[in-house]
């Protein structure tokens, strides 16, 4: 039975770009895919592009396709992904440019774009499930991108496309729509589908899969971490899925690696909504047949919803932050200290916030009060952060922890400070017909 080699390149999108280069070069690939965008990564890239509309695609773009392309278009690898963010055709034409730079000429370089659906809330007045409404958000509102599913990349591919950037599609879609066009599943095989996510829910955190978010000293360990090997999926035409990583790097696949990351960020493993199906991770099962390779079968699927989840991004509020640290003997009280001194001066000085956090880390940051009783650590780390609703009250905290560099306890050092933009991420359903997904296409 016919099978295709799936490589992930990326988790995110600082992610590391050697692993990628081993994938192209060593994995005997059909298709390296990319994931590199989170929620809040299209509402920053929208900001962005209103910045400058030759922007808003990601940062590493250019980096990694002139690391990757020659390479790939040597072992005639395919490249899918989302580093198009809040402008894929941009994403498309730097593309181009870095082809052309390289000498790959007829490069041919797809941007699917139609997730943008913006407008369309405005005019609806859609209710975000946090209680706002559009309307109520005004000018605040940065952006409003569907997760759209597979089928314009699956077209994108079927036209020919050595790479497809899209915007915001779901991130398993990245996987998905390849498969779509290989093996020719039809859009309502709910099971081949369902399946087609599992692949594409285990490929799409690239290292967590192979050890890396796995690891755990003593207790799960993980060989070579810094050589960590990215995953390939090797996809049968039925959907059986056998996860591996390219010989001799670090890391590993085993059915633990694969369960945890089977698991990760599902809510009900019977329903796991996306645009293409509602995906049935409940009968999925795991095994291994080799070093370093596990066999998952068992994805099933049940007709989609017709919604898509869309992600708006908006100006919610400025945090400003400020940090220093004391060491030595009583470096927790003179900490602590620190912390009373600053609060009082936000008081005194009339820094208006809506919400304020004062940590020792290494001490309470993460747990609180309660589990940090008798520990006396020798070193500890002020951290002050304060919610605001202007910029100029936000700079003011981070003033605030500089000054104890010579107003506060004896012995602190390495302070720093910064005042920011908070760009919140709320969530709304859509009608599927919202977005319009459509695919345009350039040659180098």
């Amino acid at each position: 039975m016919r099978s295709v080699r799936i490589g992930a390149g990326a988790g995110y999108s600082g992610d590391r770009i050697e692993p990628a280069i081993e994938l192209a070069d060593k994995g005997g690939l059909n298709y390296l895919v990319f994931e590199c965008l989170a929620e809040r990564t299209i509402a920053l890239a929208q900001q962005a592009r209103l910045k400058d509309p030759q922007t808003g695609y990601d940062p590493l773009l250019a980096a990694r396709m002139q690391a990757v392309l020659p390479i790939c278009r040597a072992n005639k690898v395919r490249i899918v992904t989302n580093m198009g963010a809040a402008n894929p055709v941009a994403a498309a034409e730097a593309t181009r440019a870095t082809a052309r730079k390289l000498g790959l000429t007829g490069l041919r370089i797809a941007a699917v774009t139609g997730d943008d659906v913006l407008a369309r809330l405005k005019a609806a007045d859609a209710t975000l499930d946090t209680g706002a409404t559009i309307t109520g958000l005004g000018n605040r509102i940065v952006s409003a991108n569907a997760y759209v599913g597979a089928r314009a990349i699956a077209e994108a591919l079927a036209a020919g496309a050595d790479v497809v950037i899209t915007g915001r599609a779901a991130d398993p879609a990245l996987f998905l729509g390849p498969l779509i066009h290989e093996f020719g599943w039809a859009m309502d095989d709910w099971d081949r589908l369902g399946q087609g996510t599992v692949v594409g829910h285990l490929l799409e955190c690239a290292g967590q899969i192979t050890g890396g978010y796995f690891a755990d000293p003593g207790f799960k360990d993980v060989p070579e971490l810094a050589r960590l090997g990215f995953p390939i999926g090797e996809v049968r035409e039925d959907g059986e899925l056998i996860v591996t990583k390219v010989a001799g790097s670090g890391g590993r696949v085993t059915p633990a690696t694969v369960k945890e990351q089977l698991l990760y960020e599902i809510h009900d493993p019977a329903a796991y909504y996306q645009p293409d199906v509602v995906a049935d991770f409940s009968q999925v099962t795991v095994e291994a047949i080799g070093s370093d390779r596990v066999k998952v079968v068992g994805g099933r699927g049940k007709p989609k919803t017709g919604l898509l989840k869309t992600s708006v991004g908006y100006l919610d509020s400025y945090v400003g932050e400020g940090q220093i640290s004391y060491a030595g003997p009583g470096a927790v009280a003179r900490g602590r200290l620190a912390l009373d001194i600053v609060r009082a001066r936000l008081a005194l000085t009339g820094v208006a916030m809506s919400e304020l956090r004062c940590d020792l880390i290494g001490l309470d940051a993460l747990h609180g009060e309660r589990l940090a009783q008798g520990r006396e650590p020798s070193e500890v780390r002020v951290r002050v952060a304060g919610r605001t609703e202007t910029m100029a009250e936000a700079v003011r905290i981070g003033n605030e922890v500089e000054t104890l560099y010579t107003n506060g306890p004896a012995g602190g050092g390495g302070a720093w400070k910064s005042a920011r933009e908070v760009i919140a991420v709320a969530s709304c359903l859509v009608a599927e017909d919202a977005a319009q997904p459509c695919v345009g296409m350039l040659v180098a």
